[in-house]
């Protein structure tokens, strides 16, 4: 018997400490057949809530048709009714109250069709909501990275003390024309990122120290832009009054994974003389994440 054909969505969002509001959005998708929420990572300091969610493909429908498609948009609508940019504060970086979307392949998917489903979203949400949408990834057509357009978006960059983002964005005109939408973002709102990808690790590791600075120095070695693992981004975000953790994005996990990573933050926070904790992931495997859904859809 076949495999179902499944694709899977994180979809990131600005908030974790209203409670009504992440229930709402969670609603959204729970009514929907075929459609399972399988992971939900809140963390109230970043104030931040990443779930997965996963469907089953059908061959035949066309992206406008297709039901993961339409669960993420009305999780994505229900959050801009929900949430108000302009009221979020974290220690975690967002360019919007949905502040990055991504589709990835699972069991007999292939990259191709969730980047269709990604650019099917990107017009729902640009031209249709107004909110100014970036494609990354398979879904754009030059493959323009995550990063890039976050560095050109001014993401890496806290506008508040203490290493917190606080409040929206301003209301001028982008730095980076978006895929679709207006050319200028809502205070309230921001803009969203979407993308199509392989999948995508997310670990992150805690080192027990108050100096941002040089935790940022031991992020910056340890990510390929950095010279140091292939395939790897990290960056440096507080994460309470005694930590400091290098937040990693594992692009290729199955050559550089997360025991590379943690042997190599442990390494260089020991040569700074600090001390690194356990590391821990932010969603399920892949096999757990299919395994999940299956449990959930008897039907599948």
């Amino acid at each position: 018997m076949l495999s179902p054909i499944l694709a899977c969505c994180k979809v990131y969002i600005s908030e974790s400490r209203n409670r009504a509001a992440l229930e709402a959005i969670e609603r959204t998708a729970k009514h929907l057949p075929e459609v399972a929420i399988v992971n939900r990572f809140e963390d109230e300091i970043y104030n931040r809530v990443g779930y997965t969610v996963v469907s089953r493909l059908q061959q035949e429908s066309s992206n406008e048709a297709c039901t993961l498609k339409t669960a993420v948009l009305s999780m994505v609508k229900a959050a801009f009714e929900k949430i108000d940019l302009e009221l979020h504060s974290g220690s975690h970086p967002r360019l919007g109250v949905v502040d990055h979307v991504c589709f990835h392949p699972l069991a007999r998917t292939n990259l191709e069709q969730v980047a269709g489903i990604a650019k099917s979203l990107a017009v729902d949400v640009g031209s249709g909501l107004q909110v100014p949408a970036f494609l990354y990834g398979a879904a754009h057509d030059e493959e323009r990275t995550l990063d890039s357009i976050r560095r050109e978006l001014g993401y890496f960059k806290p506008n508040s003390t203490g290493n917190l983002w606080v409040g929206g964005p301003g209301s001028d005109p982008l730095p980076l024309r978006p895929d679709f939408g207006p050319s200028s973002w809502s205070r309230g709102k921001g803009v969203v990122v979407i993308g199509a990808t392989r999948w995508v690790d997310n670990y992150n590791v805690p080192i027990y120290t108050r100096d941002i600075a040089a935790v940022r120095k031991i992020a910056r070695h340890v990510s390929g832009r950095g010279g140091g693992l292939a395939s790897v981004q990290s960056m440096a975000l507080s994460h309470g009054n005694n930590v400091v953790e290098v937040a990693c994005n594992l692009l290729d996990p199955c050559k550089v994974g997360s025991e590379e990573v943690q042997a190599e933050v442990e390494r260089l926070a020991g040569e700074a003389g600090m001390s690194a904790g356990k590391g821990y992931y932010t969603d399920l495997s892949q096999e757990k994440i299919i395994q999940s859904f299956l449990n959930s859809s008897p039907s599948v």
